[in-house]
């Protein structure tokens, strides 16, 4: 009979537990707190179920499995589920009544807090072959105790007794067991829930007649739904127009009959509102552990915004290839390394000798040494060297710009610009006519400089240009000691010339005097002016009064040979007057050594014209 009564209660065991794992599923989405509740209530009743098939084996005590139920309930569900399992037990116990009433209790205390170490000694969290080992012996050890308690000592403990505990043993190993089972697999399925349901994609497994059999959360929503389980059962027919669904149901049969996936297939969706979307799909047919096909997994990606990425940067590469097609600049850029890593054809165009060293990849000194060998630049011979390509090549690295003489009389300004990662940026243009302009703008200032430098009647320097060369000069001679002489002329009788040739021949008269005091004054040092009216002045540095008169000489008589008529002249030519001075007479400004040529001027002509008369020389400071 007690066998028969503990065959009942490993079966009612066995009951209580499956039960429990098809309940499991059903309050999934029960709070921890809940399920430990619900745990510990189910094993309570358990328990309440095995003492009601208990059978009394001595007056007062009654053999049952509820240590098995209390063991489970603390060592798989902790302190709430024992403390729920220990009260139904101990409630049920006391209605039960008898002689054994108080070891019972005890035994029940005893195995919920002994379960309850093996719980915190093992980790809530884990569930293996030691831990139910160690609840088995938990139960086997405190019935052996109270056994040998009730029994008066180990030496009455009978071998029924210790078959009992041993069965005892068994039936919790394995109800453990089944639970240690039961969590890794539930383990296993809440993980693989989980990834399926929260990932960010359209996750969806559907069977061999493309029905949605379990959905993430993302598909749901996508279609108006709320709860992944109200996709369950549906298909494309009842989510799409009837064109499209029948277009996914025979590509998803496809799949599935040809057994060959398709990956990150990419098509487009437009929505009720016209707006299109974009999704990339990848679907694979499922077979079970015996291959036969048992429907089909896929995954689809709103790549919408990827899309519009795309073709943002498509529209924008576009652009700027047109840009740079249609620029008329050249255009390169070299990575850090000094390698060209892009450069249009405007780019190329410019170097037309060395355009095939300039192609992607190309490193700066090949570029360079192909310039130099084709004598490509003007101011670079061929024999520039490596030293040359060397110096150019590091201008690369330097912010700067540079005008480049061509072979073919080109000039093309190089404008190199450098980012913030070391690479350089590279714009050539064509200055070639803005070179040329400058270079008519140079000559024409020279020219205004010149004319604004000459007397515009004689075409010899103008007062100006003499005053500013005497005060060099002075400056220059007084610190190298050395010899400046300067004549001043003077036309005789030029008023009577005006009077009666008129003015249109005077202005000639004087002009032929200009050229004669060119031909006079030929070193480029020398320096002949007009100085003021019919007055003149020449200028002569390194010059000593004797070198001065000679010269002065050779001009009057080079006069002479013109041969200028003046009928108003006791000479019947026109002639002039000339006053030397020379700074070596220890004159202190340039406007002394004037006033000294001055007044020798005006000796020759009151000593009767047509002569030269040098200054007096200065007493020397004592």
């Amino acid at each position: 009979m007690p066998w028969q009564v503990l065959i009942g209660n490993v079966a009612a065991v066995a009951l209580v537990i499956s039960v429990w794992m098809h309940l499991h599923y059903k309050f999934y989405r029960l709070s921890k707190v809940q399920a430990e509740l619900g745990f510990g209530l189910m094993m309570g009743l358990g328990a309440v179920l095995s003492m009601l098939l208990s059978v009394e084996v001595d007056s007062g005590y009654y053999l049952d499995l509820r240590s098995t139920l209390l063991a489970v309930s603390a060592v798989y569900g902790g302190p709430l589920a024992v403390l729920t399992t220990a009260a139904l037990t101990s409630v049920q116990r006391i209605s039960m009544g008898g002689a054994g009433v108080e070891p019972a209790l005890i035994s029940i205390m005893l195995v919920s807090v002994f379960g309850l170490a093996v719980h915190f000694l093992f980790g809530r969290g884990s569930a293996d072959v030691k831990k139910a080992l160690a609840c088995a012996v938990t139960v086997a050890a405190v019935t052996l105790a109270m056994s040998i308690f009730h029994r008066g000592g180990w030496s009455h403990i009978t071998t029924v007794s210790l078959a009992v505990i041993g069965v005892k043993f068994a039936a919790t190993l394995a109800a453990a067991s089944v639970i240690t089972y039961f969590h890794a697999f539930t383990l296993e399925r809440d993980i693989l829930k989980a990834a399926l349901t929260q990932a960010p994609d359209f996750h969806y497994v559907k069977d061999r007649n493309s029905r949605f059999v379990v959905t993430n959360l993302n598909v749901a929503r996508n279609h108006d739904r709320t709860k992944s389980s109200e996709m369950v059962g549906l298909t494309d027919f009842d989510l799409y127009p009837s064109e499209m669904a029948q277009a996914f149901f025979d590509h998803e049969q496809e799949i599935m009959a040809t057994g060959e996936p398709i990956v990150d297939f990419e098509e487009p969706l437009v929505q009720e509102n016209g707006r299109e979307r974009w999704f990339m799909t990848s679907k694979v047919p499922l077979r079970n552990r015996h291959g036969d096909l048992i429907g089909l997994s896929g995954v689809t990606r709103d790549i919408t915004e990827k899309k519009r990425l795309i073709q943002e940067a498509l529209d924008s590469k576009n652009v700027l290839s047109q840009a740079m097609t249609e620029m008329s600049d050249g255009l390169a850029m070299f990575n850090s390394a000094g390698r060209l890593v892009f450069c249009n054809d405007q780019y190329r165009a410019a170097f037309p000798r060395s355009a095939d060293a300039r192609r992607p990849g190309a490193a700066i000194t090949d570029i360079l040494q192909a310039v130099m060998r084709n004598g490509e630049r003007i101011d670079v011979g061929p024999d520039a060297g490596e030293d040359w390509i060397e110096t150019e090549a590091a201008q690369l690295f330097l912010t700067h710009d540079s005008d480049i003489p061509m072979f073919d009389g080109r000039w093309l300004r190089q404008r190199t610009r450098l980012a913030a990662d070391g690479s350089a940026l590279v714009v050539v243009s064509d200055i070639t006519s803005m070179k040329h302009s400058e270079e008519r703008l140079t000559q024409l200032a020279m020219k205004m400089k010149g004319l604004a430098d000459t007397d515009a009647l004689t075409g010899i320097a103008n007062r100006r240009v003499f005053n500013e060369a005497i005060s060099e000069e002075f400056a220059r001679a007084r610190r190298a000691e050395s010899a400046l002489s300067l004549l001043l002329i003077d036309v005789d009788h030029f008023k009577a010339y005006n009077d009666t040739y008129g003015h249109l021949e005077g202005d000639n008269c004087l002009r032929m005097i200009g050229e004669v005091l060119r031909s006079i004054a030929k070193r480029p040092c020398d320096l002949a002016a007009r100085f003021g009216g019919e007055e003149f002045a020449i200028l002569l540095p390194g010059t000593d009064r004797d070198g001065a008169v000679r010269l002065a000489k050779m001009l009057r008589s080079a006069l002479h040979r013109r041969a200028i008529p003046h009928s108003e002249s006791s000479k019947m030519i026109v002639t002039v007057s000339i006053g030397v001075a020379n700074i070596l007479d220890r004159f202190t400004t340039p406007a002394e050594l004037v006033a000294a040529a001055d007044r020798a001027l005006y000796a020759a002509k009151k000593h009767g014209r047509d002569r030269i008369e040098a200054a007096a020389v200065q007493a020397r400071a004592a």
